[in-house]
C-alpha cells in the first residue's frame, strides 16, 4: 500500500510539481496539498496521511507553528520541514517543533524522495549542509554521557545526520538487527521512545 504524504506550502508551483513527482512513485501518493498551515491539525485528522512536507514560511500559517501544533496531538507522525532557509535560528526553531527532518528545497527530486523514504524508515534526513550546521552548534562536551557506549554514540551521531536504520548498518558495519538492538538500548538508557526524540534530546544535551 502506498504511504500517504500531504504538504503545505504556499508556492502553487512546488505544490503541483511535488504532488505530480510523489504520485508517479509506486510507494508513495500525494493524497492533499495546502498552502497554509492554518488548519494543519484539521487537515491531518481528515486525511490520516504517513507523512508531513511543511514549508516553514507561509502567510496566515507558518509551518513552525503548524509543526508544533500537529505533533501535540499526532507525536510519532513524521513531518519533515521543507525551505529555502538555511540560517540556524530556523534549523533550530523546525526542532525543537518537533520536525523529523529538515530539507532545502533545491535539494534534486531523486535525492528528495530518498530521503523521504528513509523518513518513513524510521530515519531524520537532513540536507548535508544543515547537518553539518547542526553539529557544529552542539561541538561543547555533552552535559552528561547518560551511560552510552562508543558504539550506541556512534549510531546516535549517524541519527542525528539523519541516517536510516539500514544506512547506519552500513557504515557502521553491522547487520541491521544489530543496529535495532543497539538503538533500543540508546532509547532506554535517554528515556524516550523513538528516533525524533532521541535526536532532540542529543542536540539539547549535546551528546554528540
Amino acid at each position: 500500500m502506498k504511504k500517504r504524504i500531504i504538504l503545505f506550502d504556499d508556492d502553487t508551483t512546488r505544490r503541483d510539481s511535488l504532488s505530480m513527482l510523489l504520485n508517479m512513485c509506486t510507494d508513495m501518493e500525494c493524497v492533499g496539498t495546502f498552502p497554509s498551515a492554518t488548519h494543519a491539525v484539521i487537515e491531518v485528522r481528515n486525511l490520516l496521511p504517513d507523512m508531513v512536507l511543511m514549508d516553514i514560511d507561509m502567510p496566515g500559517g507558518d509551518g513552525i507553528t503548524g509543526t508544533r501544533e500537529i505533533k501535540a496531538e499526532f507525536p510519532e507522525l513524521p513531518i519533515i520541514m521543507q525551505t529555502v532557509f538555511d540560517d540556524n535560528e530556523h534549523i533550530f526553531e523546525a526542532i525543537k517543533a518537533g520536525a523529523n527532518g529538515y530539507l532545502l528545497k533545491k535539494t534534486p527530486p531523486d535525492k528528495l524522495l530518498v530521503q523521504l523514504r528513509e523518513a518513513l524508515e524510521g530515519g531524520a534526513p537532513m540536507t548535508s549542509s544543515i547537518a553539518i550546521k547542526v553539529l557544529q552548534f552542539f561541538q561543547e562536551k555533552p552535559i552528561t554521557s547518560y551511560n552510552l557506549s562508543d558504539r550506541e554514540k556512534g549510531i546516535l551521531k549517524l541519527l542525528v545526520e539523519g541516517h536510516s536504520y539500514k544506512m547506519i548498518a552500513n557504515k557502521s558495519g553491522i547487520a541491521y538487527f544489530t543496529v535495532c538492538n543497539h538503538i533500543k538500548k540508546i532509547y532506554e538508557k535517554l528515556h524516550v521512545n523513538s528516533a525524533t526524540e532521541a535526536v532532540r534530546l542529543a542536540l539539547q544535551k549535546k551528546l554528540v
